[in-house]
């Protein structure tokens, strides 16, 4: 009887700890998001250039392996935020290429759109189902150094649809990273809330851009 009641009350704490860090990222995830948004949207207003390549991988990975190191204190609040506002930085000028085309406008309410529906159709299937997708961690891993390969070969070679078929291989990564990273939150791989968000941040950011090449490719070939 005393192992039932210990085994229910373990069970309860361990929900209502699944639901504290869900709560926490979706709303660390929103205010991210909204952030990034803002400063993506100054950042096109005021038409400011594409940083350099190695900026932006100085940047980013700089302030994603602060905000890991910082990830337990209040400082790393400090560091999401400021690695989703450079995120959002980068957003603009690629929004600005975009707006120059004939249609620009509609390839960037397509992805968007697209974006939204595909993270919370995946978020949704998740939490509804409970699956456990644990058993993707080996995809992701393959597909991280499949498309690291086909992003160096597009920069010495130019082959015919080879950026196309990056960008679809993006999107399914991101997808796969939204499903296996929901679960693990439902299912005790993450505990912390800010790792949670950036994560799911990182892999909508590259969801949106990869819907934003394949729309823009496929609308500028009508």
């Amino acid at each position: 009887m005393h192992e039932q009641d210990y085994a229910l009350g373990h069970a309860q704490v361990e929900q209502q700890e699944v639901s504290r860090v869900l709560r926490n990222t979706y709303g660390l995830l929103a205010l991210t998001l909204a952030f990034s948004g803002v400063v993506a949207y100054v950042a096109q207003q005021m038409r400011v250039p594409y940083p350099h390549f190695l900026v932006v991988l100085a940047g980013f990975y700089g302030l994603f392996f602060l905000t890991v190191k910082l990830r337990d204190s209040a400082w790393g609040l400090v560091s999401t935020f400021a690695l989703t506002g450079f995120m959002g930085y980068t957003l603009g000028p690629i929004l600005n290429r975009y707006l120059g085309m004939p249609n620009g406008g509609e390839v960037i309410s397509s992805a968007f759109a697209m974006t939204a529906l595909v993270f919370c159709g995946l978020s949704a299937y998740v939490l509804t189902t409970r699956k456990d997708m644990s058993f993707l961690a080996g995809f992701i891993t393959a597909g991280f150094f499949v498309l690291l390969g086909a992003v160096l070969a597009s920069m010495f070679f130019q082959i015919s649809g080879l950026q196309l078929a990056i960008s679809a291989g993006f999107v399914l990564f991101s997808s796969v990273c939204i499903l296996f990273q929901t679960s693990q939150i439902i299912h005790g791989g993450e505990r912390n809330y800010i790792m949670a968000t950036i994560s799911l941040y990182i892999s909508i950011y590259n969801l949106f851009v990869s819907l934003l090449q394949i729309f823009g490719i496929m609308s500028s070939d009508d």
